[in-house]
């Protein structure tokens, strides 16, 4: 049989793209290193120990050194916008032939593999993480849903969930979706990974 392969599965996804203008240390702030690990490696392992799929990380800015069996998909133009690594990770995700994209993003490393993991699950074309009833990532985004995100600017699903919240399913999590984006925040990351769950 030839064709399009059918949508099964899942692609976990991390965003991994821009530029951090606002972290103040002497690397990118993926790079920076928060509780014995780089802020995008506490990110990627989550996605990859959730087993919801193959993992795909966009990457723009910084340079990371991905393990065996994640793919890169590098956006050459990470300075747009969030919108448009976005659209490289769905235009992977039909290449593959996947039914669905969970999507993280790289400065979030308090988030665990159990986030990823239930909001994969969710049943909704939508769903999206809760934090203290506070949404979240990562996101679950459909196949049927993929045409309606944004083409361009700095901004994923978050418009799609205020045009559509009858498609959206909230999905409680434990962790915490603070991002470093600047050094207090790396310090205040560092107390929560400490402290754990």
């Amino acid at each position: 049989m030839t064709g399009t392969p059918p949508h099964t599965g899942t692609l976990a996804v991390l965003l991994a793209a821009g530029g951090g203008t606002r972290f103040t240390g002497p690397s990118h702030k993926l790079l920076a290193t928060v509780a014995g690990r780089p802020v995008w490696k506490w990110s990627l392992d989550a996605a990859i120990e959730s087993g919801i799929g193959s993992v795909a990380v966009v990457t723009g800015c910084a340079e990371l050194p991905l393990p065996d069996g994640v793919e890169c998909l590098h956006n050459p133009q990470w300075s747009d916008g969030l919108a448009g690594s976005l659209q490289i990770a769905v235009r992977h995700a039909r290449e593959v032939g996947v039914g669905s994209v969970v999507v993280g993003l790289g400065d979030q490393p308090c988030i665990g593999a159990d986030a990823w993991r239930r909001v994969a699950n969710a049943a909704a074309g939508l769903a999206v993480a809760t934090y203290d009833g506070a949404r979240g990532n990562p996101v679950r985004i459909a196949a049927a849903m993929w045409r309606s995100l944004p083409v361009d600017g700095d901004e994923g699903a978050r418009g799609l969930m205020r045009a559509r919240p009858d498609l959206v399913a909230e999905v409680p999590c434990l962790g915490s979706p603070v991002d470093v984006d600047t050094a207090e925040d790396l310090a205040r990351v560092e107390r929560l990974l400490i402290a754990g769950p």
